[in-house]
C-alpha cells in the first residue's frame, strides 16, 4: 500500500474504529461499569466540614460532582460524598447500590441529619440503552402513550423507593432530598424518546418521596433543564445544568443546615 493510500485508508478506519470506542466509552460512562463506577466519580468523602450533611446518587451527582460543588459553595462548608456513577435503587450488578451508599454512610458515621441526592434513574435508563426490555421507550407512533410494561416497572421502583426513605428515618436521618430526573436528548444515544417514561417516573419518586415516613422533598428538573444543560451522550448535565439542579435544591437545603 502506497502511502497515499495509507493517508485515504486512515480517516475510514479511525472513523469505524473510534465511534464504536466512543460509544463503549459512553456506555461504561454511565453505566459505571464494576470499577469505573468509581474511576468516572468524583472523589469520595467521609470526613467533612458538616458530616451530618450526606451525598447519595448515581452519575447525575457523582460524574462531574458540580452539583455537590455549587451547593457547597453556597453553603460556605463541604458535605459528605457517597454517589457513584452507574449506582441503581436496586441492585448492585454494575455498581454499589443507593441504598449501600448510604449504610457505607452510616458506618463512617451514623449522626446523619440530611440526605441529599437522587435514585431510580439508571434502573430505567440502563435497560432502555441495552434493550428496551423494559418498553420504556415512546417512539413517534406512540407519543404520549407509555406502555403498561413499564409502568408497572416503575411501579415497583416506587416500593424500593418507598423502602429506602423509611429506611433512613429508622435510621435517624431527619430529612432528605429527592432529586427527580430532566429529560434526555438524542446524543451518543438516542434518548429523546424517554419523555414519557420520565413524566411517569417523577411522578412515582414524588409519591414515593410524599408517602414516606422520612421528612422528604423532591426536587423536579424537567422545566430547567434543556437540550444546552446536557453533554454529548445525551444524558449528564453540563455545568450550567448542575448550576440549574443545586440552585432548585439550595433553597430546600439552606434551611436545614
Amino acid at each position: 500500500m502506497t502511502i497515499n493510500e495509507h493517508r485515504s485508508f486512515l480517516p475510514g478506519f479511525l472513523g469505524r474504529t473510534l465511534k464504536p470506542a466512543m460509544a463503549l466509552g459512553a456506555a461504561l460512562l454511565f453505566t459505571g461499569c464494576s470499577e469505573l463506577g468509581y474511576l468516572l466519580s468524583n472523589d469520595k468523602v467521609t470526613d467533612a466540614d458538616n458530616d451530618q450533611v450526606v451525598f447519595v446518587g448515581d452519575s447525575i451527582f457523582a460524574l462531574s460532582g458540580e452539583i455537590q460543588n455549587q451547593l457547597e459553595a453556597k453553603a460556605g462548608e463541604t458535605f459528605r460524598r457517597y454517589t457513584v456513577s452507574g449506582a441503581q435503587l436496586s441492585g448492585e450488578l454494575i455498581a454499589p447500590s443507593i441504598p449501600n451508599q448510604f449504610r457505607e454512610a452510616v458506618t463512617d458515621n451514623p449522626d446523619i441529619k440530611t440526605i441529599v441526592g437522587d435514585a431510580g434513574g439508571n434502573d430505567i435508563l440502563i435497560p432502555a440503552i441495552a434493550f428496551n426490555s423494559n418498553n420504556c421507550k415512546t417512539p413517534w407512533w406512540r407519543f404520549g402513550r407509555l406502555s403498561q410494561q413499564c409502568r408497572d416497572f416503575i411501579d415497583d421502583i416506587y416500593v424500593e423507593a418507598v423502602d429506602f426513605l423509611n429506611e433512613m428515618a429508622e435510621a435517624g436521618v431527619q430529612n432528605g432530598i429527592l432529586t427527580g430526573y430532566y429529560y434526555t436528548k438524542n446524543g451518543l444515544f438516542r434518548l429523546d424518546d424517554m419523555k414519557e417514561a420520565v413524566d411517569y417516573g417523577n411522578a412515582t419518586l414524588a409519591r414515593a418521596c410524599e408517602n414516606s415516613v422520612l421528612d422528604c422533598t423532591f426536587v423536579d428538573p424537567r422545566w430547567v433543564i434543556n437540550d444546552r444543560d446536557i453533554i454529548f451522550d445525551g444524558i449528564h448535565p453540563t455545568d450550567s445544568g448542575s448550576r440549574k439542579i443545586a440552585d432548585l435544591i439550595w433553597p430546600k437545603l439552606q434551611p436545614l443546615l
